[in-house]
């Protein structure tokens, strides 16, 4: 049986493997095929949807809840400033520095050690499953949603339940029990097409700026105690109309919304459609805002542990899970999508002891249930 520190230094070279393999989202296939070989030469039978890793602990027991261990192996486009090539990775200082090192190859190989470590272990009161998969960087569909939909992947469970998940981000190891959940919508300010110089026509471009000055203007009262106010915010504006001399009869932007746990999405929108004369279409009522219950078994362990807990800003795949999900995990949100990205093989290694000890203490408070 491997220590844990021969599993914590399997986890570090495992990391600088990912970070050598290019993995932007929808192209994860070579990152997804690294990790399910790195599994299988632990002698744990995985499994594969797309590009999706997933593997059930050995004594699966389907009269037990279940426990998901998750992150993702996608990354971003490397930003520019990048000092040395992004897919090599660099060891110094303590530091590994290459794409997704931090967001989020340190958090998803801290997971995969935890789970190495449980893999064999015959008394835990419940299952563990281990999920690295795709597409989170751009919230698409053929990432953790889909796995979790997957009609084998269900009937694999057995009647298990998913009473909680760890969803590996970096965190620096806090609990993140609360995040602001992401409405993006499109708004459609619509005038009446005229001659620049006749002064004719309802110019849609007015219409937008009062509608935007509005929302720069709008107050939500209900303020969270973990994740703060929510905000709206303009990011996109413009008009299908390229001439100088045409008063616009159309004009679009789009708007950013991060919504805390006191605000429905529906809410926000019946809000919008009340204050705005722009036609207002929700892309997507995905990305909700989540919060697991301070009195959860997982968050219950972590205050234990001495693990401070708080609302997280930053949207996760968490927001895709029906059931309750801490996101946690070694490394800095802050060192994420930036150049020269770095996790230090301490925090890696701490991480993993940590996330080791919280599932331990959680089996025990599961036991005394």
């Amino acid at each position: 049986m491997s220590t844990l520190h021969t599993i914590q230094q399997d986890a570090i070279r495992l990391l600088k493997e990912m970070i050598a393999t290019p993995s932007f989202s929808k192209e994860e296939k070579e990152v997804a095929d690294l990790i399910e070989i790195f599994l299988q030469g632990k002698s744990i039978s995985t499994n594969r949807l797309m590009n999706n890793v997933y593997a059930f602990n050995n004594y699966f027991d389907s009269s037990k809840p279940s426990i998901l261990l998750n992150s993702h192996h996608d990354t971003v486009k490397p930003v520019k400033g990048f000092t040395n090539d992004p897919f090599t990775p660099i060891e110094e200082n303590g530091k590994i520095i290459g794409l997704g090192s931090n967001d989020a190859g340190g958090p998803l190989v801290s997971l995969i050690a935890a789970f190495i470590h449980f893999y064999s272990n015959e008394s835990l009161p419940f299952n563990l499953i281990l999920a690295a998969t795709a597409e989170e960087e751009i919230s698409g569909k053929n990432g953790v949603e889909l796995l979790l939909n997957d009609s084998n992947f269900q009937s694999q469970l057995k009647g298990s339940s998913i009473v909680g998940a760890l969803v590996g981000e970096p965190t620096r190891m806090q609990m993140a029990v609360a995040e602001r959940g992401l409405l993006v919508v499109d708004a459609l300010a619509k005038g009446i097409a005229g001659h620049a110089a006749r002064e004719e026509g309802v110019n849609a471009i007015a219409i937008a700026l009062q509608d935007i000055q509005t929302i720069n203007q709008l107050e939500f009262d209900k303020i969270s105690e973990l994740t703060g106010k929510t905000t709206a915010k303009v990011t996109v504006i413009e008009t299908e109309n390229k001439a100088h001399n045409v008063i616009p009869s159309s004009c679009k932007f789009v708007v950013d919304i991060r919504v805390n746990e006191l605000y429905s999405f529906e809410e926000i929108l019946h809000l919008l459609k009340q204050q705005l004369k722009s036609e207002v279409t929700p892309r997507s009522f995905r990305l909700k805002s989540t919060l697991i219950p301070l009195d959860h078994p997982i968050v219950k362990a972590g205050k234990k542990l001495g693990l401070p807990h708080y609302g997280s800003p930053t949207t996760s795949d968490k927001a895709l899970m029906n059931f309750p999900a801490l996101k946690i995990g070694p490394g800095d949100s802050a060192r994420s999508h930036t150049a020269d990205e770095y996790i230090y093989t301490t925090e890696i290694e701490q991480g993993i002891e940590t996330l080791v000890h919280l599932l331990e203490e959680t089996a025990s408070i599961y036991r005394a249930v």
